[in-house]
């Protein structure tokens, strides 16, 4: 191994001036032969306060010792996992995408303090993921990112959302208390992110679609021996990453991003994919905007049946080999760039190479001449109601267009009690607006009030739109990351009650259908609310934050 692959640690235990940083090493496992490897931080994500991180303690060991195997020395640390499932509808939520800036700040703050050489980051829930890739793109040393996987479908094919959607339904009478009871206890089986393609399967397909995972990293059971394998496999890669000196910034350049995006299109991925990916994107210094959605989803279609707004379930595209035959389709296709180097060390052509198509009995992707929409489900949409752009999420289930009249709310808890006590009619657009990143602050997930409405039975007779997010989970006919956000002095700010406001997602507009001269009259009387909080994290995010069309990063 060269000294260039300990250009970090050399810098930590070399030298005599360096033998008190070595005394403290001892007690935490080191040898003095250790001293003289590549130091390799496993950042791990294990928390017991969701299911998605319960085992990742494990995976970290398993990679701990692949860089061990390989020549390196593995050292364990932790940073914070939040929970959206548990959170989601509360004032807890308003940590959420917070948590993201949290977790790269700790990632960079510890691999830079102790001088890790490499790190290997093990993610589960939504918001690990793309707060490992910002800390690691900051770091700019040679990295590799492990999902720690999917949960395996609740009794009766359920998840985290059909929870969500009963409470709905509870509401509408059209189940009773024990069934929901018998739902709520049996949905989620064990460990793993949740099981559809919501925003952690999202991330970690967009991720390995990106060059950062081994190949199928993204589409492997949490509680598996190729989860194991994956974990260990990284571990040892790391180490061919040293030895060629690649680092992020050689493999996360705009073409890989563009793959990203064209992975999560076909897979019909979350909105929050948008979000995260301009935020990555930024802290490697790519040039990602939302328009760049708008240009490559124009000609990628929706391939994947998968839940929200489709049947199936993530365990079961691991069945049938997960994401790298779609992966080759889109390569064969022109649709991917196969030139993006990857932390195989390999391109991606070379990766996909010996790649065997899905078997013809299999009715989970669909092919490039039948698909479920022709275009991309994420739309960005434009208008007066968002001069800096929004981000909807139509399949084309719902429908392409929708116009109604304004329902206005100024919190999310408020929309969702409307919604449950059949405040909301046919024709409704519920407006939810003050949740936006330095509004809530925090930008939280409307997973509670979209649940309800699909179990109301309103899911293609009502809209929502938002200057919060959406979960994953989410679908009907919903527009969220509305930028200006209210809080900022937005159009959505001065929306009334009984006003109409189209959607089209045909043409990408958002537009609230009021003169421009009374907007304008509205928006002169209009004082913006006092904040939130005014101390701690919350306060700090509301004040650095960017807006929702930039990633809402605080860096």
């Amino acid at each position: 191994m060269s000294s260039k692959s300990r250009k970090y640690s050399s810098q930590i235990v070399d030298g005599v001036e360096r033998a008190p940083s070595r005394a403290m090493l001892y007690p935490v496992g080191f040898k003095k032969e250790d001293f003289s490897k590549p130091q390799i931080g496993i950042a791990s994500t294990w928390s017991m306060v969701t299911p998605c991180n319960m085992h990742i303690n494990k995976l970290a060991e398993e990679a701990s010792n692949g860089a061990n195997s390989g020549g390196g020395k593995g050292i364990i640390f932790n940073t914070i996992t939040i929970s959206d499932g548990i959170s989601m509808g509360s004032e807890g939520m308003k940590y959420s995408l917070v948590s993201r800036e949290v977790i790269a700040d700790s990632i960079e703050t510890v691999a830079g303090c102790q001088g890790f050489d490499g790190i290997v980051a093990i993610g589960g829930c939504d918001k690990n993921m793309p707060g490992c890739i910002i800390g690691l793109a900051r770091l700019n040393r040679p990295s590799i990112f492990v999902y720690g996987g999917t949960i395996l479908p609740g009794k009766n094919h359920t998840d985290i959302v059909s929870v969500f959607e009963a409470v709905g339904k509870f509401a509408n009478k059209t189940i009773d208390a024990i069934e929901l009871e018998n739902i709520e206890k049996t949905a989620i089986p064990g460990a793993g992110s949740c099981g559809g393609m919501y925003t952690a399967n999202t991330m970690a397909s967009a991720i390995e679609a990106l060059g950062m995972s081994l190949p199928n990293s993204s589409a492997q059971n949490a509680i598996s021996a190729d989860k194991n394998s994956d974990c260990m496999r990284a571990g040892m890669a790391i180490m061919d990453l040293l030895d060629k000196d690649i680092k992020p910034s050689d493999i996360m350049t705009l073409k890989a991003f563009e793959n990203a995006i064209t992975l999560i299109i076909t897979l019909g991925g979350s909105t929050n994919a948008v979000l995260h990916l301009i935020a990555m994107a930024s802290a490697i210094g790519v040039d990602l905007r939302l328009d760049d959605f708008t240009r490559i989803g124009a000609k990628v279609p929706v391939l994947a049946d998968l839940k929200p707004s489709g049947k199936y379930m993530m365990s079961e595209l691991v069945a049938i080999g997960g994401t790298l035959p779609l992966m080759k389709m889109l390569l064969d296709a022109g649709l991917l760039h196969g030139d993006c180097l990857t932390v195989t060390g390999k391109t991606m052509a070379e990766n996909l190479k010996n790649v065997q198509p899905y078997a013809d009995s299999q009715n989970i992707i669909r092919s490039l001449d039948n698909p479920i929409k022709p275009d991309s489900h994420l739309c960005i949409l434009r208008g007066n109601l968002a001069t800096d752009g929004a981000v909807a999420k139509i399949t084309g289930k719902e429908g392409l267009k929708f116009q109604g009249v304004a329902k206005c709310f100024g919190r999310e808890e408020d929309a969702l009690s409307a919604v449950l006590n059949d405040e909301i009619k046919l024709g409704d657009v519920i407006v939810i607006r003050y949740e936006g990143p330095a509004g809530g602050p925090g930008m939280r997930e409307m997973l509670a009030p979209t649940s309800a409405v699909m179990g109301k039975g309103l899911g293609d007779k009502v809209a929502l739109i938002t200057d919060g997010r959406f979960s994953g989970g989410t679908h009907g006919f919903v527009v969220g990351h509305i930028t200006p956000e209210a809080f900022k002095g937005g159009v959505l700010a001065v929306v009334e009650d009984g006003d109409e406001i189209v959607i089209d997602a045909k043409n990408n507009i958002l537009e609230l259908l009021v003169e421009q001269k009374i907007i304008n009259q509205r928006l002169s009387k209009w004082q913006q609310p006092k904040p939130n909080y005014t101390k701690g994290v919350l306060a700090k995010f509301a004040k650095l934050a960017k807006s929702a069309s930039e990633g809402a990063t605080t860096d």
